[in-house]
């Protein structure tokens, strides 16, 4: 059995931002698997639309796009730098759905995640198809839910903290787009958005931050999972 713990959801349920800060409590390696989808849509962007699923692989494997375990941080890297907030340009975030709709880029982002799941390592993964695709035998699957309208809410918010506008019609639209994406991502042939059989399903509309951090670190003594810290 791997040492994984496997958070998935939809797109604004938060739990990026939960897997890194449960990781971060207990020392393992937090493992954002967007950020890779990201990278290859980068990539995909400097090739042109015409890129097939093997053109985008083969550029990313020849620039060198990867994980690397920097000191208790994952970090994904291209032409040997790290990528950082290029990975969140509006082109990148409008491109990811169909680059990450590509079988044969799902297939080679799924071996990249497995690749960093050495016998040394505990990782805290998030995505939309961990515990269903890429970690089936991990030993605590997490589902992260909320209705459209939270989710956008909270994307609203964390996008601009500063944000005043967010009246029905705002929120309604920033919904619309999220659950456009859920269709996208639950209907794709390839690793489809659903929960895992055997996940723990978590609404968090009612959550704070804190307490849906609370309840994964519960989850994680109450099935013993004696995971043992990292080791980069």
């Amino acid at each position: 059995m791997n040492r994984v713990i496997a958070v998935d959801g939809p797109a604004a349920s938060g739990k990026s931002s939960t897997a890194a800060a449960v990781a971060r409590r207990l020392g393992f390696l937090h493992v954002d698997s967007g950020a890779l989808y990201r990278g290859a849509t980068t990539v995909a962007l400097d090739l042109g639309e015409s890129a097939s699923a093997d053109d985008i692989i083969t550029a990313a494997e020849l620039r060198g796009l990867g994980f690397r375990v920097v000191g208790d941080a994952v970090v994904l890297y291209l032409d040997d730098s790290p990528l950082g907030e290029r990975l969140r340009d509006a082109d990148v975030t409008g491109g990811v759905s169909a680059v990450s709709a590509l079988p044969g880029v799902r297939r080679w982002v799924n071996r990249s995640l497995r690749a960093l799941a050495t016998p040394d390592r505990t990782l805290v993964v998030d995505g939309r198809d961990i515990g269903t695709a890429v970690f089936p035998d991990a030993p605590l699957k997490v589902f992260l839910d909320a209705a459209p309208e939270v989710r956008a809410r909270r994307r609203l918010i964390q996008r601009d903290p500063a944000l005043e506008d967010l009246g029905p019609a705002t929120v309604s639209a920033e919904a619309d787009r999220l659950r456009r994406r859920d269709e996208a991502d639950a209907s794709r042939t390839a690793d489809p958005l659903k929960p895992a059989h055997d996940a723990i399903r978590i609404d968090t509309a009612n959550l704070t931050f804190e307490e849906q951090v609370d309840m994964i670190l519960e989850l994680i003594k109450d099935a013993a999972l004696h995971l043992g810290p990292s080791a980069g």
